[in-house]
């Protein structure tokens, strides 16, 4: 892909969905799948467009929207929207690309797709937020649709932007349908689906644990990054079940707890409330002392002995030094809760230490986002499910079907694994190769049959 335009981070998911599939014997065994990779690494459509919107000031402000449609060869576009100053057209891409996979993983009838806008809601007014959403809507309606394209929220996009963007929607087209998730119980939404992609991340790790011979997570020394609907949740999942955790994070810096201490749901639920007013952890703080704040700094090499580690934060928030810091404070479980939350550097380390200490219960095992992340997505794809029905599913409902599809996730990529990639006597399968092969074998079987590339397979 040496002719793309300068796309780091699409580059970089490229580059590392490309090295497992050339390091496995799938081109081997299926040469053909070389064309689908080609066909499938450019978005179907890619749409711009320009938001107007009007500050508090009665000034006027522009931002850019985007809306990566990557590939719907197994449903409609399915992926979340972001508002930040750093969305770009590379990171979207990046995004969408691994949303085509991850949704495969989940085995419902999603495409892959991605959007979002560079606009900032921090420092924001309420109303100059909601007259953002409304303009960025009503572009972007033109575009969507339950059954062509249905985004989700994303970083600067909560259940409130979701909101605002249906009415908008619903307004502009004339038309209840279930177009977005992530909406308001009353009006659409799924239980479950805030705490889907944490509660999924945790129920993935599970299994991890259980087939590693590592039992659970009671007793288990947790370090976590990011501090917002992922971490939060996950941490939250994590206490439930037993496990301590050490440490959250966010842009400003981390909070790592002192010798003895822990992470309670009483924090987490301050710490909720902090981010819901766009505040910085640095406002955080307990009158027993229990934390340590780091300004400026990731938890990772600051957490001391941990048994597992769950980036929960952004992309590259784990670097090869970190790695290695983990590896050295006992870390044995590395799994993403953000997208592409290691650098390639980084994955590399955790597999060559699985790969080294094979048939060792000290070996790392490291799962990638688009699998141990996936139970966000797959929440989404029920609550469309749902609103296809015109029904609502209880908790517990939604709750076994966020399980069985994580366990499902694990399952085939492990399977996968065994099936396309050397693996010695007692060794850990590679989780990553294992779902890059299953989700990438998905997608490009969907398309051939479709005609969207053409070979005798």
């Amino acid at each position: 892909m040496s002719n793309l335009p300068v796309e780091p981070e699409f580059q970089q998911a490229y580059n590392e969905l490309v090295s497992t599939l050339e390091n496995s014997t799938l081109f081997q065994k299926n040469p053909e799948y070389r064309t689908a990779l080609k066909v499938v690494s450019i978005p179907e459509r890619v749409v711009q467009f320009r938001v107007v919107w009007e500050d508090d000031k009665g000034e006027l402000q522009v931002n850019r929207g985007y809306r990566v449609q990557f590939n719907s060869a197994l449903g409609p576009y399915k992926g979340g929207l972001r508002f930040h100053p750093t969305v770009n057209l590379s990171i979207l891409k990046f995004l969408g690309f691994e949303q085509i996979f991850k949704n495969a993983l989940t085995g419902l009838m999603m495409g892959g797709g991605k959007g979002g806008a560079d606009f900032d809601p921090k420092g924001k007014s309420d109303g100059e937020i909601r007259r953002f959403c409304v303009s960025f809507m009503r572009e972007l309606s033109r575009h969507i649709g339950a059954d062509t394209d249905v985004p989700a929220g994303d970083i600067g996009v909560s259940g409130r932007e979701i909101g605002w963007m249906f009415g908008t929607y619903r307004a502009a087209r004339n038309s209840f349908e279930g177009v977005l998730t992530g909406k308001g119980l009353s009006w659409g939404g799924s239980l479950i689906r805030p705490e889907a992609t944490g509660y999924g991340l945790v129920y993935y790790v599970q299994h991890m644990l259980e087939y590693a011979g590592h039992g659970t997570f009671e007793g288990k020394r947790v370090a976590l990054s990011g501090s917002g609907n992922v971490a939060q949740y996950a941490a939250l999942k994590l206490i439930e079940l037993g496990a301590t955790v050490v440490s959250l994070s966010d842009s400003k810096g981390a909070i790592v707890a002192k010798d003895g201490g822990y992470v309670t749901p009483a924090d987490i639920a301050a710490i909720a409330d902090l981010k819901v007013d766009r505040k910085a952890l640095t406002e955080f703080s307990v009158e027993d002392g229990r934390f340590t704040y780091i300004e400026g700094a990731r938890p990772w090499v600051h957490v001391g002995q941990v048994d597992v580690a769950l980036p929960c934060a952004t992309q590259n928030e784990v670097s090869g030094e970190e790695a290695k810091a983990l590896i050295a404070a006992g870390a044995k479980f590395i799994a993403e809760g953000s997208n592409m939350g290691c650098t390639q550097e980084a994955i590399d380390i955790f597999e060559a230490d699985r790969v080294a200490k094979k048939g060792s219960k000290e070996a790392v095992w490291y799962a990638p986002g688009k699998a141990s992340n996936a139970g966000g997505v797959a929440v989404s794809g029920l609550e469309m499910a749902q609103n296809s029905q015109r029904l609502a599913w209880t908790q517990e409902e939604v709750d076994n079907k966020l399980k069985d599809i994580m366990k499902n996730a694990f399952e085939n990529g492990l399977n996968t694994a065994k099936e396309y990639v050397e693996t010695a006597e007692g060794e850990l399968p590679s989780l990553v190769a294992g779902s890059n092969i299953a989700g990438f074998v998905k997608v490009a079987r969907a398309m051939h049959d479709q005609g969207d590339w053409w070979s005798k397979l």
